[in-house]
């Protein structure tokens, strides 16, 4: 039985602490954005971190060949920018360096190893309590569950908390390696392999490219359509230039613009087997939180035929996969590039009741920021939302007493 496993099937001695402001859940960006709008206040917070870092997401479940897929002028943090002699799309290694320079900054120190079992609004106190335990404490030192009690608790565990793997028949069966992209660091490793990567976002594309540096032989499946975009246009990144053109021009017209542009720039890429949305991209992602691809150099290597498209998959055997045309390959290794979901119901009691993906201000003083499908931009502009509506509320305790 795993450590996490054990420490929720048993109970512990445990403390209770008042704590006089709000607490944070997650110490990735969207946690650090908010801890440092609320050091900007003088407001006290909490940070509680169920990893032994921050940003373990950028820090342990990355690839190495990841940058930044915007500028860093969309990317930074609220109160500190990036260093300027950053290129304009950081790399992870860069990317990590600026967000622990951002954490020192603004002396924010998490309480590491800090997994959060449960939180739960009492509607007669008006309080939240939220129950912990330090999973790193050593066996002889033993387990103390604490319980911290506070008026504001802020979710900023993110939308890519748990990775999802869908179930397939015969996957059980199949005898090479299987993982998930969060698990994936380099192409090298499958070098002269054929490998099956299933999904076609940012991450799956990415995977493939490097998977063709290394001399492996990348099969990607694209079971549904999927917008494709240069990363820049006309000298700006796409999104920049989406901005822009969005002060001026209705969204329908501005997907018109970049799919119009996208076609001079790649061609027909349906010829390929990637088929475009009928719903314009940027209404896609508004609609239905779906990302574009910003193109990186993998088109190229579909189109050269080093990347192979292939359709949704049937089933697993040994050492090979069955398409739903009824095609077969064979196939080394399986790398599931299907993205992550919130694990926010697990622990959030009521979370119907309180808590909505789609907003930054809940109910009963809760807040969530990284939720919102806007990425790090998105993010940090809820995150001064978010302290300046605790700080309002703090102040305002703080002046009765």
């Amino acid at each position: 039985m795993s450590t996490l496993a054990k420490i929720t099937s048993l109970s512990y001695p445990r403390r209770r602490i008042f704590f006089n402001g709000p607490i944070i859940v997650g110490s990735g960006p969207s946690g650090l954005a908010v801890a440092a709008c609320l050091r900007d206040k003088g407001v006290p917070f909490l940070v509680l971190e169920k990893s032994n870092c921050i940003a373990s997401l950028w820090q342990t479940r990355t690839y190495d060949r990841l940058k930044l897929h915007l500028t860093k002028h969309f990317c930074q943090l609220p109160k500190l920018p990036f260093p300027d002699h950053f290129p304009k799309y950081p790399s992870k290694k860069q990317f990590i360096l600026y967000l622990e320079s951002y954490a020192k900054h603004f002396k924010i120190n998490p309480k590491f190893n800090e997994t959060v079992l449960s939180a739960q609004y009492d509607k007669a106190s008006g309080f939240w309590q939220v129950r912990s335990v330090n999973t790193g404490a050593k066996e002889a030192e033993g387990i103390l569950e604490l319980e911290y009690i506070c008026r504001w608790l802020v979710v900023a565990t993110g939308e890519n908390a748990e990775m999802v793997i869908p179930e397939f028949e015969g996957l059980s069966s199949f005898d090479g390696q299987v993982i998930h992209t969060s698990e994936f660091k380099s192409g090298k490793d499958y070098r002269g392999q054929r490998v099956l990567v299933v999904g076609c976002g940012n991450s799956a594309m990415e995977v493939c490219l490097d998977l063709c540096h290394h001399n492996a032989i990348p099969f990607m499946v694209l079971r549904n359509s999927v917008h494709v975009l240069p990363r820049e246009m006309f000298g700006k990144s796409t999104f920049e230039l989406a901005v822009i053109l969005m002060k001026w021009l209705p969204i329908w017209m501005v997907d018109k613009i970049l799919l119009a542009y996208a076609y001079i720039v790649f061609g027909d890429i349906e010829k390929y087997g990637i088929k475009r949305p009928c719903i314009g991209p940027l209404e896609l992602k508004n609609t239905q939180g779906k990302t574009p691809v910003l193109d990186t150099g993998t088109l190229e290597k579909i189109k050269s035929g080093e990347i192979k498209i292939v359709p949704g998959i049937k089933s697993f055997s040994s050492g090979k996969v069955e398409f739903v045309d009824g095609k077969f390959i064979d196939i080394d290794s399986v790398i599931f590039a299907t993205g992550y979901r919130s694990n926010v119901p697990s622990w959030l009691q009521g979370s119907s009741e309180f808590f909505s993906e789609n907003e930054w201000k809940g109910n009963a003083g809760l807040y969530a920021v990284g939720f919102t499908k806007r990425g790090l931009f998105g993010a940090s502009m809820d995150a001064v939302k978010i302290a300046e509506d605790i700080a309002d509320k703090f102040f305002a305790c703080i002046s009765k007493v």
